[in-house]
């Protein structure tokens, strides 16, 4: 076999370029149809730039909404962690109203009752309260 390096590193440079024109492509596709202010013709018009003629249809699109694809990513983030934080905030701070919680709460207060700590009436309404509420 006769594959000279120079050929071979013009090869991987050529498969390089492709994989990042790829994922520059890919990536222009998910902020044309994530964006919530572009309307639908808006974004069919993008989408058949970017297919029909896709090298200048890429780079007008960079070059027109390329600073708002990096704030609506930036936006999406920050709403991803506020999310995921208030669900957390939720899930540990509401122990007594996961069902988890409502087992938790009836085999420690069996325990109790089984002990002798509390009496039947005391463990028939505190097991009242914890299925109500």
């Amino acid at each position: 076999m006769d594959y000279p390096l120079l050929n071979a590193f013009l090869t991987i440079m050529w498969v390089a370029l492709w994989v990042m024109w790829f994922m520059l492509l890919f990536r222009i596709f998910g902020d044309i149809f994530r964006d919530d202010s572009m309307s639908g013709w808006g974004k069919a018009g993008w989408s058949v730039f970017c297919v029909v003629l896709p090298f200048l249809g890429c780079f007008v699109y960079l070059i027109a909404r390329g600073k708002g694809m990096g704030e609506r990513e930036a936006r999406r983030a920050r709403q991803n962690e506020q999310e995921f934080r208030a669900y957390v905030r939720d899930a540990a701070g509401s122990g007594q109203t996961t069902s988890t919680g409502h087992v938790d709460e009836l085999s420690r207060l069996a325990g109790l009752h089984d002990h002798g700590d509390i009496s039947d009436a005391e463990y028939e309404r505190a097991k009242e309260k914890v299925l109500a509420g």
